[in-house]
C-alpha cells in the first residue's frame, strides 16, 4: 500500500516507495508539499488531509491524476488523524494516509495469502476465463474481529501463531496487520509506531469490499412454465417449427424443441455482447482518430460484414475544423479505411483508401448523416447500384454493390456528425437482422466517441507541443568567453508534453546566465507554467540578482500564482572575466563540471526545496573555474530510468563526461545515445557550456578618484587603451561617451568610481559607483542646463543600460567595433 504522513502544518514528511509508483512523484517532489497541491485532489476531499480540520477517519475513492504523466489513477483512501499522545505519541505525524490502486485490483483481482506466504497470486486472465467479473471494488473500514464476528485477518493470525502470547503481544489478534502497518510508517521509534498502529486499529482497519459475479451454466425447465413467459426463437428452422407446432398441441416434444432454441438464442446474444465488448476495447485502444476508424473497419469484417468502409468529413479527418452540425451539397468526405474478406487488393483500385469524396444529397450516405439514422437496404439491385456508382464520380461500383445487403451507419458524437461507415454482405449470406442492426448502432456510438476523443486528443497534443516549442529557446546565445549548446528530447508519448525548460542568456558585464528547470506534471498546464517560469527568470535575471535571491523571488511569484506552480530549478551565472561560477538550486539535480584536464565531478550544490513550496531559504555557492572547463546541466529525464535511480544516472553521467575534451555537440549526442532511450518516459533537456574565459589582455580596469580632474585624465587613459587595441576609428565617440558616464557618476553618484572596458564582439564600457539612485532617460528642454548626457549616450551607443549591484549601481554602454 502507498503511505505518507503529514506534520502539524499539513506538509508531507514521509513518502514510501509504493506512493511513488501509484502517484508518479518521488520523495523529493513530495517533501514539504501539501497533498492538495501535489496530487490535485478533488476539492471535496481535501479537508480529510488537513490536521485539526477533519477530526475523524475518512475512507473513500477518487480519481487522481499522476504527477508524472497526468494519467488518472483510481485511488482508494484510508486517512487517519493521529492525535498527540504525550511522550508516547509521534511528534511529527498528525495525519496518516494509506492508498491503494483500485484499478489494478479490479483488473488483476485479489490474491490469497496466509500470513507472509502468497498462496495464489492475483491473476485477472484466469479469473475472466473462469467467468468471474468484478463489479465493484471500494475501500471500507473493517471493525475489530470481536465486533464483526467474522473470521477476518485477526482469526487467521491466531491460527498462525500471532494471537495473544505470540508475536508482538498486543493481545487483540491483529499482530500480522500491525506488523504490516509498522512497515509502512517512518522510522520514529517503537513507542511512536505503536501509538500510530493502535490508533489505526481502533478507528477501523483498512479493507476492501469486492462484489463478484460468476457465470453459471443454467438451462431453464420449460414444461411447467406459463406460456406467456416462454422465449420464442428469433429465427426458426423447419425442424424447430415442427417441434413448436407439437407444443401448441400439448405434446411433450415441444419442450425439447423450445429449450434448444432458448439456449441457442441466449448463446447468440451472449456472443454479441462479447463481440461488442472486445470490439469496443480494440477501437478505443488508440488515441489516433484515423487509427480508431481503421480498427472499426477491421473488427467488422468478417464478423458482421464482408466489406466495410469508413468515410469521415474532411475537416474531421484532417482535424482542420470542428465537426459540422449541418450538412449541405458541398460536404467533402475522405475514405479513411476499408476492410474486406476478398483477395488482398481486390477492391483497392475502385475504392482506394484516402480518396476525397463529394456525395450528393440523395445518396444514402448523406441521408444517414442528415437524419442521424441508419439506412438499411436489404438488397441492392442493378439499377440502384448504378445510381450509387454515379454518386462516386461515375466509377463502376456495380460489382461491389449489386445483390448485396447494404447498411450505412452515421458516426455522431456529442451531437456533431463525424462521417459514416458502410457495410456490405454478399448474396450467399443472410441479410442484416434486428440483432445485427442493434449491435451495429451500439458499435457506431462507441466508435464515434473514440474517433472524436482521438481528434480532440490530437488537437490538444498539437497545441501543447506548439506551445512548448514556442517557449523553448531557438538558438544558443553567442557570448564572449563561453560556448553554449542545447539538446532537447520530448517524452516518447504524445500525452507526455511536459514542463522541462532550459535557457541561456547574456547578463551585464559579459556574464552568462544558465537555467534548467522541470515543472511538475505534463500537459498544457505544465507547458504554460514552464513558459511563465522561463519568462520570470529572464525578467529577474536582468536585475542582476544573486542566484539565491533570484530563486527566492521566483518562489514567491510561483506561490502567488497558485498551488500548482511547482518546479525544480538550477540557476547558474558564469563570469568569464573573474572566471567564477555561482550556483543556486531549488530541488534540481546538480551539475557536472569537467576540468580542462578531463577530471569530472558532481558539484555539491545545496539541494534546496522546489520552487512553489516555500519555507526555506536558498543558498548561493561560488567556485573558481579554469579556462577550458565544461559545465553540463540536465533534467532528471536523462538520468532516471526503470533500471536505475537518479544517483546512479548522475554517476554514469560523470563517468561519460570524464576524459579528453570533445566538441560540445558530440558530447550532447553521446549523452542522449548512452543515457536516454529513443522514447523516454520524461522530457530530457541538456545544456553544455564551454567555459573559455575572456583573455586578460581584452580587459582594462581603472579605479578613479572622485574629483573633477579625473574626467580629462580618464579620457586620455581610454584613448591610450583604444590605440593599443587598434580601435582608433571609434576613439572620439567612445571618449565622449565615457566622459558622460564618468561625469554623471561624479555628480550624481557616491563613493569610489570604477571604469572597466572589455573588448569582445563589441566594446563594453561599465562605470561603477556606490550610489543608489538609478539614472533614467529624460527629455531635456531647449533651455535646460542638464539632462542631455543619457540622451547622447542613447543616440551614439549601440546599447546602454543600468543595473544594481550589491554595493551600488552600474551604468554601461556597448559600441560596435569597426569592420
Amino acid at each position: 500500500m502507498a503511505a505518507f504522513t503529514l506534520n502539524e502544518h499539513g506538509r508531507i514528511n514521509h513518502w514510501n516507495h509504493a506512493a511513488t509508483e501509484l502517484f508518479g512523484a518521488g520523495p523529493l517532489q513530495a517533501a514539504g508539499r501539501s497533498p492538495a497541491s501535489l496530487l490535485r485532489l478533488p476539492q471535496e476531499h481535501r479537508g480529510a488531509f488537513e490536521p485539526e480540520v477533519f477530526g475523524h477517519v475518512w475512507c473513500g475513492a477518487c480519481m487522481v491524476p499522476r504527477a508524472d504523466d497526468g494519467r488518472p489513477a483510481e485511488v482508494g483512501w484510508w486517512v487517519y488523524p493521529i492525535e498527540p499522545d504525550g511522550d508516547r505519541g509521534p511528534r511529527d505525524v498528525r495525519v496518516l494516509a494509506l492508498a491503494a490502486d483500485l484499478r489494478r485490483l479490479r483488473e488483476d483481482g485479489p490474491g490469497l495469502a496466509m500470513d507472509d506466504v502468497l498462496v495464489a497470486a492475483p491473476d485477472g486472465a484466469a479469473r475472466r476465463a473462469a467467468g468471474a467479473r468484478l463489479l465493484r471494488v471500494e475501500p471500507v473500514l473493517a471493525p475489530p474481529p470481536a465486533a464483526s464476528g467474522q473470521d477476518g485477518p485477526a482469526d487467521l493470525s491466531r491460527r498462525n501463531g500471532d494471537g495473544p502470547g505470540h508475536g508482538d503481544g498486543r493481545g487483540n489478534g491483529d499482530g500480522a496487520l500491525a506488523r504490516r502497518l509498522a512497515e509502512l510508517l517512518p522510522t520514529a521509534g517503537a513507542a511512536a509506531t505503536d501509538a500510530i498502529v493502535s490508533r489505526v486499529l481502533a478507528m477501523g482497519r483498512p479493507a476492501v469490499s469486492i462484489s463478484v459475479t460468476l457465470r453459471l451454466p443454467v438451462v431453464p425447465h420449460i414444461g411447467d412454465m406459463p406460456r406467456a413467459l416462454r422465449i420464442r426463437p428469433r429465427a426458426v428452422a423447419p425442424h424447430t417449427a415442427a417441434a413448436d407446432h407439437d407444443d401448441r398441441d400439448g405434446g411433450t416434444s415441444g419442450t425439447s424443441g423450445t429449450s434448444g432454441t432458448f439456449a441457442t438464442a441466449g448463446a447468440e446474444e451472449n456472443e454479441t455482447l462479447t463481440f461488442l465488448s472486445e470490439a469496443g476495447q480494440q477501437i478505443g485502444g488508440s488515441l489516433d482518430h484515423l487509427q480508431a476508424a481503421r480498427t472499426l473497419a477491421e473488427v467488422l469484417v468478417p464478423r458482421v460484414a464482408d466489406f466495410a468502409a469508413v468515410q469521415l468529413l474532411e475537416g474531421v479527418a484532417a482535424d482542420s475544423a470542428q465537426p459540422s452540425t449541418d450538412l449541405d451539397e458541398t460536404a467533402v468526405m475522405r475514405r479513411v479505411a476499408i476492410a474486406h474478406d476478398d483477395e488482398p487488393g481486390h477492391w483497392e483500385k475502385i475504392v482506394p483508401e484516402g480518396e476525397t469524396l463529394v456525395l450528393g444529397r440523395g445518396t444514402p450516405f448523406v441521408r444517414a448523416m442528415r437524419t442521424g439514422r441508419t439506412v438499411h437496404i436489404p438488397q441492392v439491385d442493378a439499377e440502384y447500384a448504378a445510381r450509387l456508382s454515379a454518386a462516386f464520380g461515375g466509377r463502376d461500383l456495380s460489382p461491389l454493390f449489386t445483390g448485396r445487403a447494404l447498411l450505412v451507419v452515421p458516426l455522431i458524437a456529442r451531437g456533431r456528425v463525424l462521417g459514416t461507415f458502410k457495410l456490405l454482405r454478399k448474396p450467399d449470406r443472410p441479410g442484416f437482422d434486428d440483432l445485427d442492426l442493434a449491435m451495429v448502432d451500439e458499435l457506431a456510438r462507441r466508435a464515434a466517441l473514440c474517433v472524436d476523443n482521438g481528434r480532440l486528443y490530437r488537437r490538444e497534443v498539437q497545441v501543447a507541443q506548439e506551445l512548448q516549442r514556442s517557449m523553448l529557446p531557438a538558438d544558443p546565445p553567442e557570448v564572449p568567453g563561453a560556448r553554449v549548446h542545447y539538446r532537447y528530447r520530448p517524452a516518447g508519448q504524445a500525452a507526455q508534453v511536459g514542463g522541462d525548460w532550459f535557457d541561456a542568456f547574456p547578463l551585464p558585464g559579459r556574464r552568462l546566465g544558465i537555467v534548467v528547470g522541470d515543472v511538475m506534471g505534463h500537459g498544457l498546464t505544465s507547458a504554460a507554467i514552464m513558459g511563465q517560469m522561463r519568462t520570470a527568470v529572464r525578467t529577474l535575471a536582468v536585475e542582476d540578482m544573486r542566484p539565491d535571491l533570484l530563486l527566492r523571488q521566483l518562489d514567491a511569484l510561483a506561490r502567488r500564482l497558485g498551488e500548482g506552480y511547482v518546479a525544480t530549478c538550477l540557476y547558474a551565472v558564469y563570469d568569464p572575466v573573474a572566471r567564477r561560477c555561482s550556483f543556486a538550486n531549488a530541488g534540481h539535480v546538480p551539475p557536472v563540471l569537467v576540468s580542462e584536464s578531463g577530471e569530472s565531478r558532481v558539484l555539491p550544490v545545496p539541494a534546496g526545496l522546489p520552487i512553489g513550496v516555500g519555507g526555506e531559504p536558498f543558498e548561493t555557492m561560488e567556485i573558481d573555474v579554469e579556462d577550458g572547463s565544461r559545465l553540463v546541466l540536465c533534467t532528471d529525464g536523462l538520468l532516471e530510468r526503470r533500471d536505475r535511480d537518479i544517483d546512479q544516472g548522475l554517476e554514469k553521467l560523470r563517468v561519460l563526461l570524464a576524459g579528453p575534451a570533445r566538441p560540445l555537440d558530440a558530447t550532447c549526442d553521446t549523452l542522449l545515445d548512452v543515457l536516454a532511450t529513443t522514447a523516454p518516459a520524461d522530457d530530457i533537456a541538456i545544456v553544455a557550456v564551454g567555459l573559455d574565459g575572456i583573455p586578460k589582455d581584452d580587459v582594462a580596469v581603472w579605479e578613479l578618484e572622485p574629483e573633477p580632474s579625473m574626467v580629462p585624465r580618464t579620457r586620455a587613459q581610454v584613448a591610450f587603451k583604444l590605440a593599443e587595441w587598434r580601435l582608433e576609428a571609434v576613439e572620439d565617440t567612445v571618449q565622449l561617451l565615457v566622459s558622460e558616464l564618468v561625469t554623471n557618476a561624479l555628480l550624481h553618484g557616491a563613493g569610489s568610481i570604477v571604469l572597466r572596458l572589455i573588448r569582445g564582439d563589441a566594446l563594453l564600457c561599465e562605470v561603477y559607483d556606490d550610489g543608489q539612485d538609478m539614472p533614467h532617460l529624460r527629455h531635456a528642454d531647449a533651455t535646460a542646463e542638464s539632462g542631455r548626457g543619457l540622451q547622447l549616450v542613447s543616440h551614439l551607443a549601440a546599447r546602454w543600460g543600468t543595473h544594481r549591484t550589491d554595493g551600488g549601481k552600474v551604468v554601461w554602454f556597448e559600441h560596435r567595433l569597426p569592420e
